[in-house]
């Protein structure tokens, strides 16, 4: 997997209106917190997107939120409006999974991504990584608010 350090890679992903965006090119210049559930049809999956968009102390009027998942676009539209989350920007990896692969954050057998939360400043470099050991277990989210909190001062 990539490593704190390194920069974003550059590779398409799908909003929901299905349009393609390089979150590398597109979104530069700005600090994201990109949370990457395997899907947001699960239990924990849920509860990371919750936590992202509610307990994010006033992140994110600083900082792009993105939320990535194999899931398409269609069911993560689905998922943001009955969550009622809209400070969350929502990114398909579900072409392929060109995003996990190239990050080295796809598992091959469950066809998901990890679970994850990356901290890219806005030079695109990964300044916090956390890949978590299995799926059934949630990030530390308040370290990498904590994280993005001293980058955009």
């Amino acid at each position: 997997p990539i490593t704190v350090g390194e920069t974003l890679r550059s590779v398409p992903v799908t909003s929901q209106d299905l349009s393609i965006k390089n979150i590398s090119e597109e979104i530069v210049g700005t600090v994201r917190i990109i949370s990457i559930v395997p899907s947001l049809d699960t239990k924990v999956c849920e509860q990371q997107t919750h936590y992202l968009s509610e307990k994010n102390g006033g992140l994110d009027s600083k900082v792009r939120l993105i939320t990535i998942s194999i899931d398409t676009p269609f069911a993560q539209k689905r998922f943001a409006e009955e969550a009622e989350i809209s400070n969350v920007e929502f990114l398909s990896d579900y072409r392929g999974a060109q995003f996990g692969k190239a990050h080295g954050l796809f598992l091959e057998g469950p066809h998901v991504l990890s679970r994850a939360v990356l901290v890219v400043d806005s030079h695109n470099t990964i300044r916090h990584l956390q890949i978590t050991p299995d799926l059934g277990h949630l990030p530390n989210m308040d370290k990498a608010f904590q994280i993005a909190r001293t980058l955009v001062k």
